[in-house]
């Protein structure tokens, strides 16, 4: 028999959720789902137990409990605050047991690269984990609800469907990314140079990209993620003319995460009616910092 791909699992349990909760059902108690639907899916092998506990440098867990018995615990770093933060990571385990656990019977221990960046190529198995909770998280159709493809947006949209769904800024705008038609860029900085960008895809197509193949990128002097001192909202965003982010003008929105330590940048491009696209590979540098963790 074929192995349920993610999608297919969160399809599933959302239709589930749909027909027991109906579609004011969110943000989905991924606790309860977890506990109550191993229970009568999985009898002999559920998950018995979903806990915060003390994990140093690591944000979830999928465990076994000790002296062989059946059944598995999910576990939080619990010195998280964020409440998106610990959810994200609970369905992540929670993709973990349904995806994987009889191909790994030692469990998992998941880092912040493996949870948050959940849109890369960083491994397979973590991929489809953070698929899987996506999915569930933020089902596309009900995102599209909230904000439809063709829509401009701020940071204040995408955080209230953060809030409407119970995970971090980054995964909103992440799963944003991905089925919206704008052109559109995530930056993640530290210390004033990029460690991942992630376009949309038209914006990939018209050349929106940052390579990191030839080195670390500098954060643009000018932009308001190298200036964070600045009295500006970055929240409301700020305009800038070509030149400065790229050779368009780009509308700028920064956030400055303490529960991450990053810095996010979200850029908005006008649309065009065509595309000059490069004959050569595109490869942006989200993917690129991921292929050069692995």
């Amino acid at each position: 028999m074929k192995e349920r791909s993610p999608e297919r699992w969160a399809i599933d349990l959302s239709l589930l959720l749909n027909a027991v909760k109906g579609m004011n059902r969110f943000p989905v108690d991924i606790a309860e789902l977890a506990l109550e639907y191993s229970k009568t899916r999985f009898p002999d092998d559920p998950i018995l137990r979903v806990a915060g506990d003390d994990l140093p440098g690591f944000d979830g867990a999928l465990m076994k409990p000790r002296g062989g018995k059946p059944g598995w615990g999910i576990f939080y770093n619990n010195t998280f605050k964020s409440r998106g933060r610990i959810n994200f990571t609970l369905a992540h385990e929670l993709g973990h047991y349904l995806l994987h656990r009889k191909a790994h019977p030692e469990g998992f221990h998941c880092s912040s690269n493996d949870v948050v960046r959940w849109d890369s190529q960083y491994g397979q198995i973590e991929h489809q984990a953070n698929v899987f909770a996506a999915s569930i998280l933020m089902p596309l159709d009900d995102y599209r609800r909230q904000i439809p493809q063709h829509q401009r947006v701020d940071l204040d949209m995408i955080s209230a469907c953060a809030e409407r769904y119970r995970v971090s800024l980054i995964a909103a705008a992440l799963r944003w990314l991905g089925y919206t038609t704008r052109r559109a860029i995530l930056v993640c900085s530290r210390d004033g140079y990029i460690l991942w960008a992630k376009p949309s895809e038209s914006a990939l197509k018209s050349g929106i990209f940052f390579r990191t193949s030839r080195g670390p990128i500098e954060i643009p002097g000018r932009s308001h993620a190298a200036r964070p001192d600045t009295l500006v909202d970055g929240r409301t965003g700020l305009a800038h003319p070509g030149g400065v982010w790229f050779r368009e003008p780009v509308q700028e929105m920064t956030v400055f995460s303490e529960q991450y330590d990053f810095v996010i940048s979200l850029l908005t491009l006008e649309d065009r009616d065509r595309y000059e696209i490069s004959d050569e590979p595109l490869e942006d540098s989200y993917d690129r910092f991921m292929s050069r963790e692995r």
